[in-house]
């Protein structure tokens, strides 16, 4: 079977300038999906747009946008329409980590009770708020502006990007780990109230990938080699490699075509087979 249903549709992809957002593009335009990228660097969304556009020989299109602004997004969206016509699929890529939300201990021990500021306790709020915002918020509101004409048109497809934290929250990344979990009971809860009306809602969650977001956690800035936690991630995922962006862009077309045109309310894991290690 071919993907030539996805041929001519218009796929918005929020978080498009980025490392994992800009590879799934670039798998849509092959297949001939006008893909509209949307990220709060105008510069970063218009260079990726450029460059499928020359490589693949279809019409990509990229425009500013906050995830986190729901005018922004309205605005954004009668642009897209006007310029480039309906849209068809979302995908929700969108979201991140940030040092403001993460504890320098893994734990806390007996041995370790007097840095209770370098655990959960030195947490600030406004840091917890801006990384679960940027990755729940940020894939509810678009949702809410996007799916509006699929729901009333009864056709369209919305994909979310979770993350292994969802099933089990890794140390340290609080504040991303409970927003990713957020994300796949609303990817189950949005795909139920749709069912009826034609549009699917599903989710794929990465394993582990080198990203600007992360890159900080997994390697030393002034060598490249990994850092404790980043050689457990490998120790824990069997094939012993990080992810590359493109091993996702099977799953997104498979997930955006009509090949699942009977599944929705699920996550895949694209994960090296991490999900099902036990450390053992």
């Amino acid at each position: 079977m071919e993907l030539k249903d996805l041929n001519g549709k218009v796929c918005v992809i929020t978080g498009g300038g980025g490392v994992l957002g800009n590879s799934m593009a670039r798998g849509l335009a092959a297949a001939g999906v006008k893909c509209v990228i949307l990220d709060i660097d105008e510069a970063a969304a218009l260079k990726v747009a450029g460059e499928l556009t020359q490589e693949f020989g279809v019409k990509c299109y990229g425009y500013k946008a906050d995830v986190l602004d729901k005018g922004s997004l309205e605005e954004v969206k009668l642009r897209i329409v006007d310029e480039v016509g309906e849209i068809d699929m979302l995908i929700n890529g969108a979201g991140g980590n940030s040092p403001k939300a993460t504890t320098s201990l893994e734990e806390i021990t007996e041995e370790k009770l007097g840095q209770l500021d370098e655990a959960f306790f030195g947490l600030e709020l406004e840091g917890f708020q801006k990384v679960f915002d940027l990755n729940f918020t940020g894939t509810l509101l678009p949702t809410l502006v996007f799916t509006r004409d699929m729901v009333v048109r009864q056709k369209g497809v919305v994909l979310n990007i979770s993350s292994m934290n969802s099933y089990k929250p890794l140390t340290k990344i609080p504040a991303y780990s409970a927003a990713k979990a957020s994300v796949n009971n609303f990817t189950e809860w949005l795909a139920v109230h749709f069912a009826k009306v034609g549009v699917r809602v599903n989710a794929l969650a990465p394993g582990f990938f080198l990203t600007q977001q992360n890159r900080f956690l997994l390697t030393e800035e002034g060598t490249g080699k990994l850092t404790p936690r980043g050689e457990k991630i490998i120790a824990n995922t069997p094939m012993g490699v990080f992810g590359e962006p493109e091993d996702l862009n099977g799953t997104v077309l498979f997930l955006l075509s009509d090949l699942s045109k009977f599944i929705t309310g699920i996550c895949i894991p694209v994960d090296g087979g991490y999900s099902a290690y036990g450390g053992v």
